[in-house]
């Protein structure tokens, strides 16, 4: 698989050999400025520019407008949490309950990551254009797809048949990313606590899909 694109600072714009700047500049330029209270619809063009070391002028070498950029870095936010969740349950055992550990304790460690990718997609979902709300949904299907592969051939393993797997794939989904949206702002102590709680909460999703009673009529 391949490995997770990491945005590296922009150089020190008084460098004398700094002449152009890249997408991936401007990029990681637009991570420095966001934090807690700043989310990438609040960003100005000229904020990035001057942050990249550049004139407001030479941002439109590499970018149309500021949603362009918002949308290149939701889906670089998108391609790096999805190799690195993915990566995280290759390596663990093949029983549900060691992949959900895994992956849950994988995405809380993103969430303090110091790139800040992971808020990316956990603040602009809510908060961003209707461009950026539509990047930020289509990498969750990405998720979706992905886990949905997974809890199939998990459930294979353990001889079960999964009810409607796109739905439980959805529903894993959204819960994380709902938890991890309102985990931000909640102290780094509170994690281990909370991801006691979201590995709970999906294995009664999945015991719960695989069955079948749950699920008759009557």
């Amino acid at each position: 698989m391949a490995a997770a694109t990491v945005l590296s600072p922009p150089e020190d714009a008084s460098s004398p050999a700094r002449r152009t700047v890249s997408r991936e500049d401007l990029l990681a330029a637009a991570l420095k400025l966001i934090g807690p209270h700043r989310s990438l619809s609040t960003l100005s063009l000229r904020e990035v520019a001057r942050e990249a070391g550049i004139a407001p002028n030479s941002f439109y070498r590499q970018f149309r407008d500021m949603d362009e950029l918002a949308v290149a870095l939701i889906d670089v936010a998108g391609r790096s949490l999805r190799t690195i969740i993915g990566e995280a349950r290759q390596r663990a055992t093949s029983s549900a309950t060691s992949v959900v550990r895994v992956s849950v304790e994988t995405f809380m460690e993103q969430l303090r990551a110091d790139d800040k990718l992971l808020h990316v997609l956990l603040r602009e979902g809510a908060v961003g254009s209707d461009d950026f709300k539509h990047a930020v949904e289509r990498e969750l299907h990405y998720f979706e797809e992905e886990l949905q592969h997974d809890l199939v051939r998990l459930a294979a393993l353990d001889g079960a048949v999964l009810y409607k797997p796109e739905l439980v794939s959805m529903a894993i989904t959204r819960l994380v990313f709902a938890m991890g949206a309102s985990a931000m702002d909640q102290p780094p102590e509170n994690d281990p606590e909370l991801v006691e709680q979201i590995s709970t909460m999906i294995r009664m999703i999945i015991v719960g899909a695989r069955t079948p009673a749950a699920f008759r009529r009557g």
